[in-house]
């Protein structure tokens, strides 16, 4: 892989709420459908692509940013072989649920989703490349870093919550609840008749229902949530074998093909940021 292909991670201990991540040639990063426990914020730097946001589709090119809620199923790729480049930061959604709050936004600290999938104010698109050319930056001071990000996503909150609301899709509080149980048991072994029982469905039923609301499959979603497990785990530098198994994986190989389609990274590059104050 070429160093234009190679996607670099800036991580920042003092500032465990934001990571970003910087990629110079997407062409052959493509992702399957994935979510993240984190809000996400991207910008096309270059080119054009595909995002599909649930049941939604949107062509992105250089100047747009996109948004992805937690836990929302999404996947970008390339057009036809065609350049493009991106950064994309993920944020802690108890710390932006924070900031929501004590900006007034928020009746209390708790996440809520935005409607917004994709902004294509030119301000807003520099606003985002500045923090994140200071993020990159290894000479620029802790506090000028959390200077940026604050006041940027501050003003950013403001203008998503004065946008007009749209109705979010309401999941059923069994299927609400069956998502929570494959979250606590990730690790494990589950099997649909497990799921069936614990949620008075048919397995067809189940799957279909699951889908409509999720954008996964219960099996897609498990093996989701294990590649976060074992992104967890690799930020806090458990080594990749241990990382593998602790997240439910036979092996460490299936742990590596599975965590490089859905995060389009090997585990070594995740587990080793590129850039790292």
């Amino acid at each position: 892989m070429s160093d234009a292909t190679k996607p670099l991670f800036w991580r920042d201990p003092r500032m465990p709420h934001v990571e970003l991540r910087k990629v110079e040639d997407g062409r052959r990063v493509c992702y399957a459908p994935h979510s993240h426990t984190h809000w996400s914020l991207g910008a096309i730097t270059a080119g054009e692509s595909t995002f599909r946001y649930r049941e939604d589709r949107y062509h992105v090119h250089a100047g747009t940013l996109v948004l992805m809620n937690p836990d929302w199923m999404h996947a970008c790729s390339a057009i036809d072989d065609r350049p493009w480049a991106y950064l994309m930061l993920y944020v802690d959604t108890d710390w932006l649920s924070e900031l929501r709050y004590q900006a007034g936004l928020l009746a209390s600290p708790r996440w809520q989703d935005f409607t917004t999938a994709v902004i294509r104010t030119p301000k807003w698109y520099e606003g985002y490349c500045h923090m994140a050319s200071c993020l990159l930056d290894p000479t620029r001071d802790l506090l000028d870093k959390q200077t940026v990000v604050v006041e940027y996503l501050s003003a950013l909150m403001h203008e998503l919550a004065g946008q007009p609301a749209q109705p979010l899709p309401q999941t059923p509080a069994s299927l609400q609840q069956l998502a929570a149980y494959l979250d606590a048991h990730a690790a494990e072994e589950i099997s649909l008749d497990e799921l069936c029982e614990r949620s008075g469905y048919s397995p067809g039923h189940l799957i279909r229902a699951f889908k409509r609301h999720f954008g996964f499959t219960p099996h897609a979603y498990l093996i989701n949530r294990r590649i976060q497990l074992g992104q967890r785990a690799l930020k806090g530098g458990t080594p990749i074998a241990e990382a593998a198994l602790n997240a439910g994986f036979a092996d460490q190989p299936h742990f590596q093909r599975t965590f490089k389609r859905l995060v389009a990274a090997t585990p070594n590059q995740y587990r080793q940021p590129s850039i790292e104050q």
